[in-house]
């Protein structure tokens, strides 16, 4: 007789009681298993024995602190580790993924945001990269110019498929407007950062007209764009 399959399990490591619950509370709605640990010093045991299916680990807590429980788990485990952090210096950030986070999230934050990063990332790292090239969402035609979600054709400007090629060949990384504008014109037109944006508001909506679900592009204060959905399938 086969065993039901369970919902995956979350680890949430925050000291803020309020703040764990409401993380508790929209992830058991979206059917997600949780656990919460408050303190620092019982994270890695809990890890070991455990095994659960990602990590949302805050960077200040009591005892031992998010950056070194990231590097330790790290060194035995490739368990996926989202950061919360209300330290929304630059260099935080840079650290918190160079030392082996998949990504990071600042406070104060929507919930619903972290529910879909959650997904974002279990989706991921779910299959393997033969598994995502034969099965990827996301399909990109560079020959016929030509793009595709859930092989649903997507109806693109050619400055959106150029945009929509740059950001989503790197998931999680943050394309300056300075960045996509150098993708996106081969004529060196006098352009501005609007110009960007108005492609960006465009693509995104043609995107979530095929899928309302799923987070694609998203707008990081102050840095630029990065795309959250799958790694695209070129053809």
């Amino acid at each position: 007789m086969s065993q039901e399959k369970q919902d995956p399990l979350i680890l949430i490591v925050e000291d803020e009681p309020k703040l764990a619950q409401l993380m508790i509370d929209y992830l058991q709605a979206s059917n997600y298993r949780t656990h919460h640990i408050a303190h620092g010093n019982e994270v890695l045991d809990y890890v070991q024995h455990t095994l659960p299916d990602l990590l949302l680990l805050d960077l200040m807590l009591p005892g031992t602190d998010g950056l070194t429980l990231c590097r330790e788990i790290r060194r035995f485990s490739e368990l996926p580790i989202i950061m919360v952090t209300a330290r929304t210096e630059e260099i935080d950030r840079l650290l918190g993924l160079e030392i082996g986070a998949d990504d990071y999230i600042c406070k104060p934050f929507s919930p619903r945001e972290v529910v879909a990063r959650v997904k974002t990332i279990l989706r991921r790292v779910k299959r393997s990269p033969e598994e995502v090239q034969k099965s990827s969402l996301l399909k990109v035609d560079e020959g016929r110019f030509q793009a595709s979600w859930r092989e649903e054709p997507l109806d693109l400007t050619p400055a959106e498929f150029r945009l929509l090629k740059t950001l989503s060949l790197e998931p999680g990384k943050v394309f300056s407007r300075e960045q996509l504008l150098n993708h996106l014109y081969d004529d060196y037109r006098v352009v501005t950062d609007r110009t960007i944006d108005s492609h960006i508001k465009n693509l995104r909506r043609k995107l979530e007209n095929l899928d309302a679900e799923q987070p694609f592009i998203r707008a990081v204060y102050g840095m630029g764009y990065r795309w959250e959905a799958d790694s695209c399938h070129l053809i």
